[in-house]
Order: C-alpha cells, then structure tokens, then sequence
C-alpha cells in the first residue's frame, strides 16, 4: 500500500544499520512501552528480552513446526500450539488481504468514490509491487492463508472480508470495515506491503487516530487497537527481524493515521500492518519468500494472540 496525506511524514535519509540495542531502545519509546511491557511479561514469543527480541534476525528466527513453500502448500508436521489445541474457542478475527488480485482487471469500479466519514476516497487501489512484479494483492493474500491457519489451531474463529476471486475485485474501504463490525471482531487486520522509495525499509504498524465526523467514530476503539498494535508491532519483529521502518514513525514501528477508511469506520479493534516495502530490493526479497511470509505469519499471530488473552 502506497498512501499520501497530511500525516504520513516525509522520507528520512536512509540511516545506517543500528545496533541490536539501538534498535531495542527505538522499538521503547514512551507511547508504546506500556504495550511491550505487558508482552514482555506475558512470555508470549519466549523469555527474550526486549533488547535480545530486537536484535534478533530472520535467519535466526526458529521456524515453525509447520510451514509453507512458496508455492503455499503446507510441510512439515504440525505441532500444538502454544496456548493449547482450541484456547480461543469463542474468538473471532477478521482478516483484510489488502487489495485484491482482481482490481487490475476492475479498475472502473475500484475507482468511485467511497465515503469513509472524513472524506471521500476511492473505493480500493491495485496495490503496489516489487520491481519484478510480485504484486501486493498477491502477498496479502498469501499471507492471509498463512495467517489463519495458525490463528485456527489455536481455535479462532477466522473470517477474511476476501479469498482472491470472492468478490471479483474490492471489497471497497467502507464494506471492509463493516465486515469486521457485522461479525462482532474481537480484533481485525488489515495485511500489506508499502510502495515507497527505494532505500526506505523495514515494516510499520497503523494505528486508528481519534475521528468523529460522520459516520466514523473510533473514540471507542482508539484504545484496544493501540494495544493490539504494539502487540503485533513487538512479536512481528521478533520473529521475522524486519526493523521498524526508517521513513515513517520514528523507529518505532508505530504510525497512527486518521485517513483510511478501514480504521474510520471500523467499531472494533482494528490494525494495519506494512510488512516492508516492496520497492526497496532487501525488503523486497524477503516480501517474495514463501518461508519468510510463513515468519511473518506467525509474527502477527503471536501479537494477535496475546491480545486476544487479555482482551
């Protein structure tokens, strides 16, 4: 996903690779350490500490008993995961695959305008992709798959707003908030990759702002998103290593926004997550790497999980 706006900052120089403490200190800035202290209390992900959970790198990152090659398919023999076989029976997540493979071909529909409380946008974009042509629907929704496979095992209840074909393109910013408000989400997420310039790297985790104009209200939801993003923000860089992104939010993982329509009109916990850019060629071959995509994968379901215990 590639957006412009008012909050979204000016890209920063491509700093120099930091450290394993300086990337710990950036990820613990005053308006998230609430959130990772109680991840870190909690356990969830292993007994790491925060300075040795950032500095900890894909390579070295344990794979999971059960994963998928780049083709999608499963191997390797599924183990019980770690809250217990069904700990989470009752909850439901709702999946949002950004794009969809189909807007290419739907570019007329794509484009009317949508009201998202604040404004109006259009009703979904194609997306963006790598220099080779990998595209961002196409991650998204691999990552979708991944995604709710594990949140299944621990006995979630997982809907996606879309599976590729279903619908034939969208569903519009409005109608996917609104599938996370008509199936009563304990959390929602939204998955993507970003189309920024080359040299900006690493991953970055929306967060709602406060909106009350129209139909948009996330007073109510201001408070358990954010929680839930620092959540995902701290396990998604402990198991993949993807740094918090040098050109949007300050090192620290964490951006809050007030123009998307998918957080406005969203009544229940609700993220988005840019797993890394796209145009920059070391993220990039990461993003097309179907054992990493499964890293991402359990990255954000950890954080989805340790949410959903305390919720």
């Amino acid at each position: 996903m590639s957006y412009t706006g008012p909050e979204f900052e000016s890209p920063q120089p491509r700093r120099p690779r930091r450290g394993p403490l300086t990337v710990a200190l950036a990820a613990l800035v005053p308006g998230a350490l609430l959130g990772w202290g109680a991840y870190a209390a909690l356990g969830d992900g292993g007994s790491d500490s925060a300075a040795h959970t950032a500095s900890r790198t894909a390579s070295s990152a344990p794979a999971p008993a059960a994963s998928r090659g780049d083709d999608g398919k499963v191997s390797g023999s599924p183990s019980a995961p770690s809250g217990g076989s069904g700990a989470l029976q009752g909850k439901v997540v709702v999946i949002d695959p950004g794009h969809n493979p189909g807007n290419f071909r739907h570019t007329a529909e794509i484009n009317r305008q949508v009201d998202i409380g604040t404004n109006s946008k259009e009703c979904d974009t194609t997306g963006t992709s790598t220099n080779d042509g990998y595209t961002e629907a196409s991650f998204s929704l691999d990552l979708a798959h991944r995604l709710r496979d594990l949140l299944e095992r621990e006995g979630v209840t997982v809907k996606l707003t879309h599976d590729g074909d279903s619908p034939p393109w969208g569903p519009c910013v409005d109608e996917r908030a609104r599938f996370g408000n008509a199936a009563h989400a304990d959390a929602a997420i939204s998955l993507h990759a970003d189309g920024s310039d080359a040299g900006n790297r690493g991953f970055h985790v929306i967060l709602p702002g406060s909106v009350h104009a129209g139909a948009a209200d996330t007073r109510p939801i201001v408070g358990p998103s954010h929680e839930l993003g620092v959540r995902v923000a701290g396990t998604y860089l402990r198991a993949t290593g993807e740094p918090p992104a040098n050109y949007v939010g300050g090192g620290t993982g964490l951006v809050t926004r007030t123009d998307l329509g998918g957080l406005n009109l969203s009544t229940v916990p609700k993220v988005f997550i840019e797993c890394g850019n796209m145009r920059d060629n070391t993220d990039a071959a990461l993003l097309t790497s179907g054992s990493w995509r499964q890293r991402a994968a359990q990255g954000i379901s950890e954080g989805i999980v340790s949410f959903l215990r305390v919720s």
